[in-house]
């Protein structure tokens, strides 16, 4: 019978985290696209911050309007839904034609995008035993370091030599093929526990994840949320373009970033290990820091060493912490909230996402340097960090309510 769940929870695995490394392989590229886009259409940096702030405003509304219906519909049919959204938006917009279209189809690209990963993670929660629940959640997230490797690599060979708009292309085909195999998948044994009779209306449970049972966890995973979303996005859609601010080609640029986030892997799975060892609190508080300590030194780099090492450093804690984030923040909720929960928290978070791309033009055309632009997301990231560690409880192994 273990046997038998191991295969299950393998597939699941498998099936849950194609989908979401087809995901990042558009995140990824985006910043590479954002680039591109750049020299193709004579953006200015403005432009080129609002692109990345409409992909996060659709990922917020997505995250809400998918979060919710997730208690509703149940978690499979979400997961199909938000990925044929994103597949079908991702492959058109390889053929916008002007940056109103290609904004328009990223904010629903966003949506399916922003739907999808927390509605996933609550999923696989919901289907893993307690005592391996963190360590599969977090290898669930693993698979984002696996599609920005891919993205990094497209950019690398594809962008320069045939067009953003191939790269494009080529990321929506692969995930038509994880929407099919999704179709199969069986939904969560313990919402489909959870009888139509008990399951709560939307209002009722928006009132709920804020009612006073789950006050303290709700603040503070919303103050989580923020933070990482406003630095990871202020600080990596911009990868690519602070290079090149600091002096460096393009194509450069390029292959320091595909250095850079082959240190996600060994990010995830230290904090895949960690996560069961000394828990979710230790974790996060610990890659946070991490994260927080890189960011400030990258920002401060000079050298071409001093950059890369910051930049290593930098995607080994941001992700780890990613994916202990994923893992920690489904468990704070019942399974008849939990969806719309998780759902909150992220599309709250992603009003960072919105602001973070934002700052840096804003800021940079206003005299700041990326040291002082770096240093912002420095002290963010430490907010973070201190939610977690005053405000957090541990749930290592604790079985899912």
């Amino acid at each position: 019978m273990n046997r038998q769940n191991d295969i299950s929870n393998r597939k699941l695995l498998g099936i849950a985290g194609v989908g979401w490394m087809f995901d990042a392989m558009d995140v990824g590229m985006l910043s590479f696209i954002i680039a591109a886009l750049k020299v193709d259409w004579n953006l200015t940096e403005k432009q080129m911050g609002l692109i990345g702030s409409i992909n996060s405003i659709g990922m917020a509304v997505g995250a809400l309007f998918f979060g919710l219906t997730a208690d509703r519909m149940g978690r499979k049919n979400v997961f199909i839904l938000t990925l044929l959204l994103f597949s079908l938006g991702s492959g058109a917009s390889a053929f916008a034609t002007s940056l109103s279209i290609f904004l328009v189809l990223r904010f629903l690209i966003g949506m399916g995008l922003g739907g999808e990963l927390p509605v996933a993670s609550t999923l696989v929660s919901e289907s893993v035993p307690a005592e391996n629940r963190g360590r599969v959640v977090v290898l669930l997230e693993s698979f984002w370091a696996v599609g920005w490797l891919i993205a990094a690599v497209i950019s690398y060979f594809i962008i320069p030599k045939f067009g953003w708009q191939l790269a494009l292309i080529l990321s929506a085909i692969p995930a038509l093929y994880a929407l099919y195999l999704r179709w199969n998948l069986p939904d969560s044994q313990k919402f489909l526990s959870v009888k139509q009779t008990e399951r709560l209306s939307v209002l009722s449970n928006i009132t709920a994840v804020w009612s006073k049972e789950y006050l303290s966890e709700t603040a503070m995973l919303w103050i989580l949320w923020f933070c990482v979303v406003f630095s990871y996005y202020g600080m990596f859609l911009w990868l690519p373009s602070v290079m090149v601010i600091k002096g460096f080609s393009l194509i450069k640029s390029f292959q320091y970033v595909l250095i850079m986030t082959l240190a996600q892997l060994p990010g995830y799975f230290t904090a895949a290990w960690l996560i069961e060892k000394v828990g979710r609190k230790f974790v996060l508080i610990v890659y946070l820091i991490g994260t927080a300590l890189s960011a400030y030194f990258f920002g401060s780099a000079e050298s071409v060493a001093l950059l890369i090492t910051a930049g290593v450093f930098l995607s080994f804690f941001n992700l780890g912490a990613w994916g202990a984030l994923y893992a920690y923040t489904p468990e704070q909720y019942p399974t008849k909230i939990r969806g719309t929960g998780a759902g909150m928290a992220a599309s709250f978070g992603r009003v960072g996402g919105i602001l973070g791309p934002l700052l840096v033009p804003y800021l940079s055309t206003s005299g700041f340097s990326i040291h002082m632009i770096f240093t912002i997301f420095c002290v963010s990231i430490l907010i973070g960090a201190a939610a977690v560690l005053f405000m957090g409880k541990e749930t290592k192994r604790q079985e899912l309510a």
